[in-house]
């Protein structure tokens, strides 16, 4: 692998995830020479923090301010729900972004909520049972028993108020930003076929330099392929 590119690498849980998530996907990406730097949102840290006060813009700040702190382009990898906060951050910092990589994820459209369906006095979501992530889609395809312990020991309720508030874009510029669409519960044909038929993947179609990637396995790739996630990052962090 040529490493002579190096690039810092900001890995943005998916809900419930704090930076932990990303432990063995993170030693890989040292192991290609590249830095790897989890980020832990706020209210994510520990179940016994206050999530009450937090909003959509904590998270996409501590974000920012990840990016920032850098100095440099990084390449920005969200999971999942993390599509949101990957979007808002390149909506005001494309420069400082020299690839986005979506994990089972993807750019979002501006006015999108995550969870419009939550009652305003809801402080925050614990994890939902088993059953109830697959029924909504999330595969557990390829979780040991073991990582699926881990999983309810150490997720957090995410905190409600970044879940029902609407994301708010304005940058075009975003949509320049070299991307990565990494594809693992659907395969990356379903998707394309999706974007262009308008819905959930519509903002897809807008971006001008794309790529997909299959990675078939289920919506938490960080564990159930962690070495084969990693190298598609790298990849991505060298094109």
């Amino acid at each position: 692998m040529n490493t002579k590119h190096t690039s810092t690498v900001i890995l943005i849980p998916g809900f419930w995830l704090g930076g932990w998530a990303w432990d063995e996907v993170a030693q890989h990406l040292r192991d290609a020479g590249l830095t790897p730097v989890p980020v832990t949102l706020p209210g994510l840290d520990s179940p016994t923090t206050r999530r009450d006060g937090i909003r959509l813009a904590d998270h996409v700040d501590a974000v920012l301010k990840t990016v920032r702190d850098v100095g440099a382009p990084v390449v920005l990898v969200a999971h999942s729900g993390a599509g949101m906060l990957a979007s808002a951050v390149l909506d005001q910092v494309p420069e400082l972004v020299s690839r986005v990589v979506y994990v089972d994820s993807g750019p979002v459209a501006d006015g999108t909520v995550a969870r419009p369906d939550l009652d305003p006095a809801t402080v925050d979501v614990p994890l939902p049972a088993w059953d109830e992530l697959e029924a909504g889609g999330a595969s557990l395809a390829g979780l040991s028993e073991g990582a699926l312990r881990r999983f309810r020991t150490r997720a957090v309720p995410h905190p409600a108020g970044p879940l029902r508030e609407p994301v708010r874009l304005q940058n075009p510029r975003r949509n320049d930003v070299p991307a990565t669409i990494v594809c693992c519960s659907m395969p990356s044909g379903a998707i394309r076929g999706m974007a262009v038929g308008g819905g959930m993947f519509a903002p897809l179609a807008d971006l001008t330099d794309v790529c997909y990637v299959d990675l078939p396995t289920g919506h938490w790739p960080m564990w159930s392929a962690p070495a084969a996630l990693a190298k598609t990052i790298a990849r991505a962090a060298h094109l």
